[in-house]
């Protein structure tokens, strides 16, 4: 089969590599890809949907894969489908779920999904005039639209969050994104990240993961896109699976279907679990990233087959290894904030243990960085202890100028 797989980072070098992996004769396209994807199959300069459209249908293209989420916002799925393309992804109206935060709110509230207590406001007066009224801090300041996964805010007093929502919604930090913004009760607890596949009646989830989102260790400064992931999550118990599964996954589940949002792809549960039970913080619509690559090398199943049965609305029943993964990041210098890129990265050919490449290019055989998150060291291990040393004992082997990546992923939890 010929795969055409849309993105340019780690998430799709991961897929790429799971695919290949169980599928040694599929044929590999990534738009645009990145170094890594390189090694794998093709890279293509595919700067539009309509250009991706035409490719797909000229090269015979048996499946597409949709790795961010703007595309599947700006509707990739229904023009794939319209021309007779199979795609793995939501449409559009469902990937509002995530391009959208207050759209998702409603439909949580609407279907009683566990979640926190929370107002929108499309108007920067009434935003401020609520925080004035506000009592209890902190609270949580979201930017609506998509945000690269930096539009959260936890604002810890009345000053702070005064002046979050003037920058979002006055001085556009986020752009377009912070034209509306959800404020929300603060909810303390630990993160859950739970991925799962959608068939089109049923979701099927994946075993469970823990994202380290802030650029400093012990989880301090400013977040970032993910500076890595463990899996499963070892916080997560049985009883918070069950309250999840009640409160969240079968409501979801039941709202998906009522509202009509029929599609073949990923659902991604952003969770906090507090001493009142678990809720949902969001929804993605995508493989997470850096989650992909903690949870693909993982799974026993063949993706490709998953993927292809969730599209034919067949029952999934997904297998995983009796390990866990630790997954660190790489990245450069001076991120989530200004970095400089092009320096060439060495020692890649030492590492023995899955490696998925995200902000970097290949040229000449050499690879550069070029990209804020640059790389992931994957650990596969009989507990989590084995899997951490793996990871950072491989992880020693690479170096490139002003590297930077947290010591403790997975060690606090």
């Amino acid at each position: 089969m010929r795969v055409l797989i849309i993105g340019s980072g780690g998430r799709e070098h991961a897929i790429g590599w799971k695919i290949k992996k169980d599928n040694p004769d599929a044929e590999l396209f990534f738009s645009p890809g990145n170094g890594g994807t390189k090694d794998l199959g093709e890279n293509e300069e595919l700067v539009s949907i309509e250009e991706a459209k035409n490719f797909a249908k000229s090269q015979g293209i048996g499946l597409t894969i949709v790795g961010p989420e703007a595309e599947l916002v700006e509707g990739i799925v229904d023009v794939f489908k319209n021309a007779g393309l199979k795609i793995f992804g939501p449409n559009q109206k469902s990937a509002k779920l995530e391009g959208s935060k207050a759209f998702s709110k409603e439909f949580m509230t609407k279907y009683g999904i566990k979640t926190a207590e929370s107002k929108t406001f499309r108007h920067f007066i009434d935003a401020q005039k609520h925080i004035e009224s506000l009592e209890e801090f902190p609270v949580v300041i979201k930017a609506s639209g998509l945000a690269a996964g930096k539009g959260v805010v936890i604002a810890e007093d009345k000053f702070m969050a005064e002046s979050t929502i003037r920058k979002i919604m006055v001085d556009g930090v986020f752009g377009d994104a912070g034209k509306e913004v959800v404020i929300e009760t603060f909810l303390k607890g630990f993160e859950c990240s739970i991925l799962s596949i959608f068939n089109g009646s049923t979701i099927t989830p994946f075993i469970t993961a823990k994202d380290h989102k802030k650029i400093n260790e012990e989880d301090k400064g400013l977040n970032t896109g993910g500076m890595g992931v463990v899996a499963p999550n070892p916080s997560f118990t049985e009883a918070h699976m069950q309250d999840f599964t009640k409160n969240i996954l079968i409501p979801t589940q039941k709202g998906l279907i009522e509202e009509k949002m029929k599609f073949a792809g990923v659902i991604f549960f952003g969770l906090m679990v507090t001493e009142n039970g678990v809720y949902l913080l969001e929804y993605n619509m995508r493989f997470g990233d850096p989650e992909a690559e903690a949870l693909l090398p993982l799974l026993k199943n063949n993706l490709l087959e998953v993927i292809k049965d969730s599209i034919a609305g067949k029952e999934l029943k997904l297998e995983w290894e009796d390990q866990h993964s630790c997954c660190v990041v790489m990245a450069s210098g001076g991120y989530p904030g200004n970095y400089e890129k092009g320096f060439q990265i060495r020692g890649l050919e030492n590492v023995e243990a899955p490696l998925f490449l995200a902000g970097v290019k290949q040229t000449n055989g050499k690879y550069y960085t070029d990209g804020g998150r640059v790389l992931n060291v994957v650990g596969l291990g009989k507990d989590l202890e084995e899997a951490r040393n793996i990871a950072y004992k491989n992880i020693q082997k690479i170096n490139f100028d002003f590297e930077y990546y947290r010591e403790d992923i997975g060690k606090s939890i």
